[in-house]
């Protein structure tokens, strides 16, 4: 499984499309704003949480800053 197509959708919500068709709505508000850690802290801001990549079809943001598993994003578990 592979992201091929990433969208913003509204606050920290972002629309994930999968090479297999399947297209998620993923809220990160939660995991950023409840997280302590200070390198996720910036993401609370928009203008940085939308400062994302698609690598090697993975969802990434500033060189492995913040980034999911596949499985999770697919299963919307984060």
């Amino acid at each position: 499984i592979e992201i091929v197509d990433v969208h913003y959708y509204s606050g920290h919500k972002l629309a994930i499309k999968f090479n297999d068709g399947k297209e998620n709505i993923i809220d990160f508000g939660n995991f950023i704003f409840k997280n302590n850690h200070p390198s996720i802290d910036k993401y609370r801001k928009i203008e940085e949480f939308l400062n994302y990549k698609i690598v090697d079809g993975n969802l990434n943001w500033n060189d492995y800053d913040m980034i999911f598993s596949l499985e999770d994003l697919y299963d919307c578990n984060i």
